[in-house]
C-alpha cells in the first residue's frame, strides 16, 4: 500500500513516461483509458485520479471511489474495448482530507489496444500509433529475442570475406597476446565467438546476422539486411544541407573505420591533459560515439542510423530494442547489450570498451574537451549527444544565498546554454511579471513537465531562484537579496 507521503513524493516528481495525473467526476473518462493502454505498450505506470496536470491534489468523490475502481476492473476486461486485456490493480490512497484512486498498470508483453488503437507512452503524452513502422517497432520491443541471433541457413564461407576473418584473428590476438583464436580453426573461431549458431527452438544450424553484419560480403550484407547503413553529416556552413557526408553500408570493422576516420577529420582536436598524461579527448569521442552506434543498434528496423555534426555537438542517431526510456545517467541504469554477440567481438578485438565502461569513457572524454556532460537517451531511437562548443566563462556572480556561482552552471540535466529553450522561456517570464511557473515554461517550450521542474529545482539549489509556495500556487522568483539569474 501506497502511504500519503509516498504519493506526495510521487507527485513532486511530475508527469513523465510512468506517471500521469487526472483529474476524475463520476466515472473515469475514455483519456484514462488510452493511457492505460499506452503504458501497457511501453514500460507500465501508475495513473493517480484526483491529481490535476500540475500536481494538485483535488481527490475524488470518495462514496465514488469503489464504483471509479469497478468501472477501471470491467472496462480492462472488456474485450469489446482492449485486446488483449492490460493487467491492472488500483487502491485509495487518503492525503489530506482527498481521496486519491492510484491505478498500477504493468507492461504487457503483447501489443495492447483500446478501441482498436494502439496508443504508445512517449514522454509525458499518450500518443496514438498509427504507422506500421511504429507498431512493428513495438512488437520488436517485445519480444524476448535478439535479431543478430538469426539463422541464414544457406550462408556458407564463401559469402564471408576471407581478409576479415583474417583480420578478427590478427586484431584478438594483438589485443590479448594468447588470445585462443590466434590457435583455432575459423570453424572453431566462428564457433567460440557465436557467429555460427544454433537455434534450440528450431533446430536450425548456420551463420547468424552478427556474422554477416561484421564478416560478409557487401551484396550479401545488402541482400540479409537492405536497411542497414550509415549516414554520417556535417554541418556548420550550410545547415540546410551539408558542408560533408558519407555513406556507409559495408561490414563493420570496415563501418568502423571509416566512420571513425570521418568523425575524427572533422572535429577539432584538442590536447588536455587525463591526470598527468597528454591525450586526445576528440579521438577517444570517435571511437566510442562510433562503436557504441554499431554495436548497440537495432539492424532488424527501418529506421537509418545517422551521425550529425553541427556547431554545438555531435550527435549519434539509431534505432534501438529499449529496455528503458527516457534520459541515461551513470549510476542509475543497468547496462544491457542490444546486440551482445556484436559487442563482445568489438570487445575481443579492441575496438569498444567492455559493457558499460564505454559510456563512461565517453563522459571522461566530454569532460577533457569542452567541461560539459555528454547526454544519452534511450527509447525506440538511441540518441548520444557530445557538446563540442565550450561554454564562454565570464566573471563569477554571488547569488542570493552567498554561494559564488560560476556563469556557467552545469547540473544534473546539463548546462545552462545560451540557446536552452527553458532558460530563455523562464527568463522573458520573470523578466516581465517577475515570477514564472512549470505551467507556463510547459506552454511557452512544449517540454513535458517533470524536465522543467528538475531544470527549476537545479536552478534553485544553485541560489539561481527562489521558490514559493507549495504544489498549489507554486512559483519562482529571482532572489531578492543578490543578483538575478546568471546569464549565460
Amino acid at each position: 500500500m501506497m502511504t500519503p507521503d509516498e504519493l506526495l513524493h510521487a507527485i513532486r516528481g511530475g508527469e513523465s513516461s510512468t506517471v500521469e495525473f487526472k483529474r476524475c467526476g463520476d466515472i473515469p473518462h475514455a483519456d484514462t483509458f488510452e493511457t492505460v493502454c499506452s503504458f501497457s505498450n511501453r514500460m507500465g505506470g501508475d495513473i493517480y485520479l484526483g491529481v490535476t496536470d500540475e500536481g494538485d491534489i483535488i481527490g475524488v468523490a470518495s462514496e465514488r471511489a469503489v464504483e471509479i475502481e469497478r468501472n477501471i476492473a470491467n472496462v480492462a476486461v472488456n474485450r469489446k474495448l482492449f485486446v488483449p486485456a492490460p493487467t491492472v490493480e488500483t487502491e485509495r490512497i487518503e492525503c489530506d482530507g482527498r481521496t486519491v484512486v492510484r491505478v498500477w498498470v504493468a507492461p504487457s508483453s503483447s501489443v495492447v489496444r483500446f478501441k482498436g488503437v494502439v496508443y504508445d507512452r512517449v514522454a509525458d503524452a499518450d500518443v496514438r500509433i498509427d504507422g506500421d513502422i511504429q507498431i512493428g517497432q513495438m512488437y520488436l520491443r517485445k519480444q524476448n529475442y535478439y535479431s543478430e541471433r538469426r539463422i541464414f541457413r544457406y550462408v556458407t564461407p564463401f559469402d564471408l570475406r576471407a581478409d576479415l576473418i583474417a583480420r578478427m584473428r590478427s586484431m584478438a590476438v594483438a589485443q590479448r597476446a594468447g588470445h585462443p583464436w590466434g590457435v583455432m580453426s575459423d570453424d572453431e573461431m566462428f564457433r567460440s565467438a557465436k557467429l555460427y549458431d544454433r537455434d534450440y527452438t528450431t533446430g536450425e544450424e548456420g551463420f547468424n546476422l552478427a556474422a554477416v553484419l561484421l564478416l560478409g560480403k557487401d551484396d550479401v550484407i545488402s541482400s540479409i539486411c537492405p536497411a542497414y547503413v550509415t549516414d554520417a553529416i556535417v554541418r556548420r556552413e550550410n545547415e540546410d544541407r551539408y558542408d560533408d557526408r558519407l555513406t556507409v553500408r559495408t561490414n563493420l570493422f570496415d563501418a568502423y573505420e571509416r566512420l571513425a576516420s570521418f568523425v575524427r577529420d572533422h572535429l577539432p582536436d584538442r590536447f588536455a591533459l587525463d591526470g598527468d598524461k597528454r591525450t586526445s579527448p576528440r579521438d577517444l569521442i570517435a571511437r566510442e560515439l562510433v562503436a557504441n552506434s554499431l554495436m548497440h543498434r537495432e539492424y532488424s528496423s527501418p529506421v537509418m542510423a545517422r551521425i550529425v555534426m553541427d556547431n554545438e555537438s555531435i550527435r549519434t542517431i539509431n534505432a534501438s530494442r529499449a529496455f528503458f526510456e527516457g534520459r541515461m545517467r551513470l549510476g542509475e541504469f543497468t547496462p544491457m547489450p542490444k546486440n551482445p554477440i556484436i559487442a563482445d567481438v568489438f570487445v575481443q578485438t579492441g575496438l569498444a570498451e567492455t559493457l558499460g565502461s564505454g559510456l563512461r569513457a565517453l563522459v571522461r572524454a566530454s569532460h577533457l574537451y569542452t567541461g560539459m556532460d555528454p547526454e544519452f537517451t534511450d527509447g525506440d531511437v538511441f540518441t548520444a549527444m557530445v557538446p563540442t562548443r565550450s561554454p564562454v566563462v565570464a566573471d563569477s556572480a554571488v547569488s542570493g544565498t552567498g554561494i559564488v556561482a560560476d556563469r556557467t552552471v552545469t547540473d544534473d540535466l546539463g548546462s545552462v546554454a545560451q540557446d536552452d529553450p527553458i532558460y530563455a522561456a523562464m527568463t522573458r517570464r520573470l523578466d516581465a511579471a517577475g515570477m514564472v511557473t512549470v505551467p507556463q515554461l510547459v506552454e511557452d517550450t512544449g517540454a513535458d513537465s517533470r524536465t522543467v521542474r528538475k531544470r527549476l529545482s537545479a536552478m534553485v539549489d544553485a541560489g539561481m531562484l527562489l521558490v514559493e509556495g507549495k504544489t498549489r500556487g507554486r512559483r519562482y522568483i529571482r532572489p531578492t537579496t543578490g543578483s538575478k539569474p546568471i546569464q549565460p
